[in-house]
Formats: structure tokens, C-alpha cells, sequence
């Protein structure tokens, strides 16, 4: 896929202190039509997310100052665009942790530049929004234990009609779960369906979205019943679910 041919080519941060790196980063994603701006830490990320639009941010982990791992909670605080881990740690918790507070994916050091593409255009495909709104079509929307799934506009409403925000990973494994009531979903499942890749035997992504979503529309998270765990098989999603 190439942007060339849409109105505006997406705009990518890439957060890293290696200008060598910044640079490697930028030329190769803009020979495939994308729009590149590079901060070396924290306070240039806020700037330049605060002048412009930005569609997808490339953030290291080892950054001088603040951390990747609080950029992401502060970004996640701010809005839902998407956020690629780029590290060189081979530490799983750093992982883990930048999942759990709200990242899509990670690239780990050294990385092939042609992974770093599929994973960008990957994200950009579950966080784009249509320039032009379109008709909702029939079965856009589907409601489950109060709950309403607005799949038009990417969108759920509690019981009370207020909207619970949802990162994109959140909304993905969502709307995978409420397509496959009462089913069960392994991880490689819900990881090829929700990242289109599979895991691996450390891959702790899927679990770490599913605590976060529990966390917003479980009564008691601690004790879901909506996404219940199949030990030694993956998830189940049991409520019943209209199609509105």
C-alpha cells in the first residue's frame, strides 16, 4: 500500500534521542509516502503533537528526561493515536508494561525496516478514520448487557449512555469478542484477528489488553464475568449479544 494517492499522507512522530536512527527511520518511511517528523524527547513530542496533527507515533524507551514509558501514559492521556514501541531493552516487562498503559505494538532493536513498515501501516489500518462518513450499515451496532458497541464510529456507550473511551487495541479485541459470543478464543487467535501476527511463547500483548478492557466495562474486574478466562485454552465472551 502506498498514501500517495490520499488526500494528506499520514504524519509520523518518531521519538527517539539516535538522530542516525531518526533519520534511517524517516527516509525509508518517506520513500513510502508518509509525512515524518522526528523529536529527541519529551518536550519536542509535545510540541509538535500540539502544532500538529499526528497520526501515529514511533516512541523509544530509552529516552533522556521522561521515559517511553511515561510518554505513553501521557499520550494515552491525551488521545488515542496510535503508539509504536520502538526498543532496544530485551527486557519482556518493558513490553509488557508499554502495552499495559496503552501502546498497539512494539519493534525491538535492531529491527528490520520492512517489519517497522508492516507494523505501521498495520496500526494505521485500526486507527484511520474515513475522510468522507459513510452510512452506517445494517448490524453496525451491536449491544451486549446494557452496553452499546457503535462499530460505525468505532465507539461504546455504557448502560447510563455516556461513552467509555477505548484505545484501538481495546476496541479491536472488543469488537472480536462481541462477533464470537460464547466462544472460545485462543490467544493466537485474538492476536492474528486484533495485530495480524501470531504470538509467541512470551507474548503477554493479548493479555494485557484484555485486563485493561475488563478494567472499563466489568462490574468487578477481579471477578469478570463478560470476558472469562478457559484455562489453558484462552478466552470466552458470554454475554448475549443483539444486533441493533
Amino acid at each position: 500500500m502506498h498514501w500517495s494517492g490520499m488526500m494528506s499522507s499520514p504524519h509520523i512522530l518518531v521519538v527517539d534521542d539516535e538522530q542516525a536512527i531518526g533519520d534511517l527511520i524517516r527516509t525509508y518511511l518517506a520513500r513510502h509516502g508518509f509525512r515524518v517528523s522526528i523529536a529527541g524527547d519529551g518536550e519536542q513530542m509535545r510540541r509538535i503533537m500540539a502544532q500538529d496533527k499526528v497520526d501515529l507515533v514511533l516512541l523509544d524507551l530509552g529516552l533522556p528526561g521522561e521515559d517511553g514509558l511515561a510518554l505513553t501514559r501521557h499520550i494515552r492521556t491525551q488521545s488515542n493515536v496510535g503508539v509504536i514501541i520502538v526498543t532496544g531493552s530485551g527486557e519482556s516487562v518493558d513490553r509488557i508494561v508499554s502495552l499495559e498503559l496503552g501502546a498497539d505494538d512494539f519493534v525491538a532493536k535492531p529491527f528490520d525496516l520492512r517489519e517497522l513498515l508492516a507494523r505501521v501501516r498495520s496500526v494505521l489500518r485500526r486507527t484511520s478514520n474515513p475522510t468522507e462518513p459513510s452510512p452506517a450499515p445494517r448490524g453496525a451496532e451491536l449491544r451486549f448487557d446494557g452496553w452499546r458497541l457503535d462499530m460505525q464510529a468505532r465507539r461504546l456507550f455504557c448502560r447510563g449512555g455516556e461513552e467509555v473511551a477505548l484505545t484501538t487495541g481495546e476496541y479491536d479485541l472488543l469488537q472480536v469478542f462481541v462477533e464470537h459470543p460464547n466462544k472460545v478464543l485462543s490467544r493466537d487467535q485474538l492476536l492474528q484477528a486484533t495485530r495480524n501476527r501470531d504470538a509467541n511463547p512470551f507474548d503477554r500483548a493479548i493479555d494485557m489488553q484484555i485486563t485493561r478492557l475488563r478494567r472499563k466495562i466489568e462490574e468487578d474486574p477481579d471477578k469478570p464475568v463478560l470476558i472469562k478466562s478457559v484455562r489453558g485454552a484462552g478466552y470466552i465472551f458470554t454475554a448475549p449479544v443483539e444486533r441493533a
